[in-house]
């Protein structure tokens, strides 16, 4: 028997990172991340954990374990292959040679298995002629330190750790970690923070450890998307497009794992913005993606909406109603814009629209009146002018505010028709006002057929810049009837805004432009000022295809299938806004989240686009209005819910559409 023996020294600590900038996040685009909320598991392509930058496990804010590099035989395995085999788990592959008889071929084979909620198994496998006696070093190390510490470059060095149970403890002023293993390790080596086994292996044998890493005083971690419970519905697409099928599991997954429960109120689920830097909520972007992800069901629209009603504003003053939310950055041209009033205006839109899914009325009727705050916030804001102004003194009227406003309006005027409460008509009549006004006085008349203005500042003047924000006024919203609420724009100038987003300088190839390539100040990798942000892509998409210009649409359409799939069909929130060339990809945005809610929730929205879903469920009808082209030829979705059913519904290559399976009653509408 041949025997391979490590020597006994601890494997050195990695050296410190370099310094980066004040601002500057710790790169993470190449990075897999495995995301079962509220633990993550960031690792580098190599498999080893070296604590550089958000390498490491972690759990609720804090990483509880920076470092875990194994060692077999006393070398590193050599990588060979790291992919990600689900939104919560990662796979990686290396080799060795330690056999002198096995020439350049390796005989060890060391796979590591990921997981988001703190485990790890280590599996060696031999292919040697024979039995082999292969000594295994796992260095462990953390500095418990929290994300934000280690975003800002403040995070400690490695803590001391001592021997615990069946493995190694870690502690600090606020809190405690620990690895145990199982098999338990032949020896633990506190002050070097190592675990050491030795294995026989007979040839064509396997040995295997598993790691189990976490936050002591915790519970077991039960991740809200994988309980049996999940509020999502497990859709799935098959079509001629294999593209669609990855796209659409991609996409639930993630969703499921950016899920968190509200501990104080444990039926109520809503979303994380993203991983790894937005982890928790972020009410305008929780709204967003819920809304996009009706088509899974409305449970998820119901915790988002109850979680945000508990945080609303109270008593009587201006900003009674609002629901608070941080301020965004709206890049060069414009002051960061204030979340708070998006999702407020969002609020009695995903209530009005989730009720024509099939959201119980005993649900919407409980919900109601903290949309009716929300519509009388909007109202108090206003008051006698016509436009929703940013809330700060001397702010600007947003283009995409006023779309947000409108469209809450109508629908919460529908909304409060529809349970028979007053207020209707003064909606509509200020919607009105702002319909007129902002065709006389947001349009820029120009060669060409002119524009929207991005804004209108305090003194009246425009601010001419045009990005993808402006899709915003493609997005009208469901009323009863399944029919769209009208939007801002005539016909005319709705046609001249779709021309604008299938120009060169707003379509890249990948995606809408934030902000247009000739536009001054245009920077293809600003988040607000010419990156492609998925959701507003797949906005302008859906509102394309609603009005009838499928031709832009499907550019649009095809350009975000084209970079999912350059992204493994795991969307980031954004990715730089650089021209398409033949064989090229997308670049990765160095600080987006990925995954990312409303990237996910995009990826739904794009291809129930394709059937053009209309449902009314008070009045038991779903009316399909798809997109006539069929741009990826057949496509079939299935495990949908509308009306509180399994709704399935297939798109014919020729552009027909035909429900496959829906709710005992539902009928086709015209």
């Amino acid at each position: 028997m041949q025997s391979h023996r490590a020597p006994a020294a601890a494997a050195p600590a990695p050296p410190p990172a370099p310094p980066r900038r004040s601002g500057e996040l710790p790169p993470t685009h190449t990075s897999l991340i495995c995301v079962a909320l509220p633990a993550l598991a960031v690792s580098a392509g190599q498999g080893q954990l070296t604590g550089r930058g958000l390498e490491g496990f972690c759990r609720a804010g804090r990483r509880l374990l920076s470092r875990c590099q194994v060692r077999v035989a006393g070398r590193e395995p050599l990588a060979v292959q790291a992919r990600m085999t689900g939104a919560d788990r990662a796979r990686f592959v290396g080799t060795l040679c330690v056999s002198p008889q096995a020439g350049p071929d390796p005989d060890i084979f060391v796979e590591r298995v990921r997981h988001a909620d703190g485990t790890e198994r280590i599996i060696l496998r031999s292919a040697a002629a024979r039995p082999l006696r292969l000594p295994l070093e796992v260095s462990l190390g953390t500095d418990l330190a929290a994300l934000g510490a280690i975003a800002s470059g403040n995070a400690g060095p490695e803590l001391p750790a001592s021997v615990h149970d069946s493995g190694l403890r870690w502690s600090c002023p606020t809190g405690a970690s620990s690895v145990s293993a199982e098999p338990p390790p032949a020896d633990a080596l506190a002050a070097a923070g190592l675990l050491r086994w030795e294995f026989e292996l007979p040839p064509g044998g396997s040995a295997s450890v598993e790691l189990r890493v976490r936050l002591e005083g915790a519970a077991p971690l039960r991740a809200v998307g994988r309980a049996a419970t999940s509020p999502l519905a497990p859709a799935v697409a098959t079509g001629d497009d294999p593209r669609a099928a990855a796209l659409l599991r991609t996409s639930v997954e993630d969703l499921q794992a950016l899920l968190l429960r509200d501990y104080e109120h444990a039926a109520d689920i809503h979303l994380a913005a993203g991983a790894p830097w937005r982890c928790g909520p972020a009410p305008a972007e929780a709204l967003a993606a819920a809304r996009m992800a009706l088509p899974l069901g409305t449970r998820l629209a119901v915790g988002t909406l109850r979680t945000l009603a508990r945080t609303q504003l109270g008593g009587t003053g201006p900003r009674a109603g609002l629901i608070p939310g941080p301020r965004r950055d709206a890049g060069a041209h414009l002051p960061p814009g204030c979340t708070g009033t998006e999702a407020t205006l969002l609020f009695p839109v995903l209530l009005a629209e989730a009720r024509r899914w099939g959201l119980p009325e005993a649900e919407t009727e409980e919900l109601l009146p903290a949309a009716e705050r929300c519509l009388t916030w909007l109202r108090t804001t206003v008051g006698d002018g016509v436009y929703l102004c940013d809330p700060q003194p001397g702010g600007p009227a947003r283009c995409e505010t006023q779309a947000y406003a409108h469209r809450a309006a109508l629908l919460g005027a529908d909304l409060l028709d529809a349970c028979g409460r007053p207020g209707g008509a003064g909606l509509r009549q200020w919607a009105g006002a702002l319909r007129a006004a902002f065709e006389e006085e947001f349009w820029i008349d120009a060669p060409g057929g002119g524009r929207p203005a991005a804004a209108r500042a305090p003194d009246g003047r425009p601010v001419p810049h045009f990005g993808s924000m402006a899709a915003h006024l493609l997005d009208t919203g469901l009323l009863g009837g399944g029919a769209h609420a009208p939007g801002l724009l005539d016909r005319v100038r709705t046609e001249q805004l779709a021309r604008l987003f299938g120009n060169p300088a707003m379509d890249c190839g990948w995606g809408l432009r934030g902000l247009g390539a000739k536009e001054t100040g245009h920077n293809p990798f600003g988040h607000r000022s010419g990156a492609v942000r998925v959701h507003e892509t797949a906005v302008a998409v859906a509102g394309l295809a609603a009005a009838g210009y499928e031709e832009e649409a499907n550019s649009l359409l095809h350009g975000t299938l084209a970079a999912a799939e350059a992204f493994g069909y795991r969307l980031p929130e954004m990715y730089a806004g650089e021209q398409r060339t033949e064989g090229g990809a997308p670049l990765p945005h160095p600080a987006a989240c990925r995954p990312a809610a409303t990237a996910a929730a995009a990826g739904i929205l794009l291809l129930t686009t394709l059937a053009g879903l209309r449902p009314d469920a008070p009045a038991r009808t779903v009316t399909l209005r798809p997109v006539r082209t069929a741009p990826l030829g057949e496509i079939c979705l299935t495990g949908l819910r509308v009306a509180g059913a399994p709704f399935s519904v297939r798109v014919s290559r020729l552009g027909p559409a035909m429900v496959e399976e829906a709710a005992d009653g539902l009928q086709l509408g015209v």
